[in-house]
This record gives structure tokens, sequence and C-alpha cells, in this order.
């Protein structure tokens, strides 16, 4: 029986988006704050402490440049991926957070917005990438730096649940969440 693999989820730092309440998902052009960059580098350093010997990041700015961070303390190159990134939001993307409440249906992991990406699509993206990690894993702990929907899609499949079961909270910026997948 393969070895489970500890994936180190690293939630991006603090964007420009995030502090303004903005909707984000795969816009990719939304840097970080100054703030984002203390908690990228705050992440980095607990990072080096646990030693991935791997370091996967979504390919959107906010997380690239909190993987850098990473890769300044681990040693490791930050290898992009589009498989890591955020959760579609199609035409709501830059849209004040708070206007959506009325407009999302939270409830439904199938419902996406036009343009978007479902919960499910997004569970599904995130597993398939964890499957053919696990297939040729490049480490025995790797470190993916991502997002925070992402982060909890990729909870539920450590956890064997659907996307109908993603945990409620997210990670905050910045933070280092450790699970352990073995598919």
């Amino acid at each position: 029986m393969p070895r489970p693999l500890t994936l180190l989820l690293v939630r991006h730092g603090q964007s420009e988006w995030n502090a303004a309440g903005l909707m984000q998902g795969q816009t990719a052009h939304v840097p970080l704050t100054a703030l984002g960059r203390t908690q990228a580098e705050a992440a980095a350093d607990e990072l080096a402490r646990l030693a991935p010997g791997a370091l996967f990041t979504s390919d959107l700015l906010r997380a690239v440049q909190t993987a850098e961070a990473c890769a300044r303390a681990t040693g490791l190159p930050a290898v992009p991926t589009s498989a890591l990134r955020e959760q579609g939001y199609g035409v709501l993307e830059g849209r004040p957070s708070h206007e959506l409440w009325d407009v999302v249906d939270w409830t439904d992991a199938h419902w996406s917005a036009e343009g978007g990406e479902s919960l499910a699509e997004l569970h599904g993206r995130v597993r398939s990438y964890l499957v053919d990690l696990c297939a040729e894993p490049p480490a025995e702990v790797i470190a993916l730096v991502t997002h925070g929907d992402t982060i909890r899609a990729i909870q539920a499949v450590v956890a064997g649940l659907g996307p109908d079961a993603l945990p409620s909270i997210t990670p905050p910026n910045g933070s280092v969440t450790r699970v352990e997948f073995c598919p």
C-alpha cells in the first residue's frame, strides 16, 4: 500500500481585493498588500520548519507572490499550475462580495455564475490533480500554495467527501494547514 503524502496547504497572503472585499475568483492580476507580504513571509518561515521536498503554486499572482517567499525560505523552486487556482466566479469577479449573498446559491455544489466554475467542478479539478500527484509524488512532503476555496476542496477530497460537503471554515490568509492524503 502506498504511503500517504503529507500536503502542506498554504493560503496566499492578503490581496488587494481581499482587503477591498471584492470577489477574486480566477482574476489573475491581483497582488498582495503589505500585510499580505508579511503573512507570506510568516507562512514561508513556518513552511521552512516543516521541510517540504516540493513546492507547487497556483499560477494566480497573489499565490505566486506568496510562493516566491516560500521558495526563498525553503530553497525549493515554486512550480506554477492552473490546477491550484481558486474557484472561478466568472462575471461576478471584481464585484463587492457583500453584494453577492443574494446572487450566489452557496448551498448548491453544482451552481456556477456565468463563465464561472461550480464547487463540484472545483472539487473534480482538485481531486484529479491530487490523484496525479500521488501517482508520481516528487516528495513525501509537498507544499501547495493556493486559495481558500481550493483548500476547502482539497480538505474534502482528503476526507473522502464530495463537493456538497466542503468544510465551511476557510483557513485565514497566510496560514499553513497540514493534511495526509492517500487515494
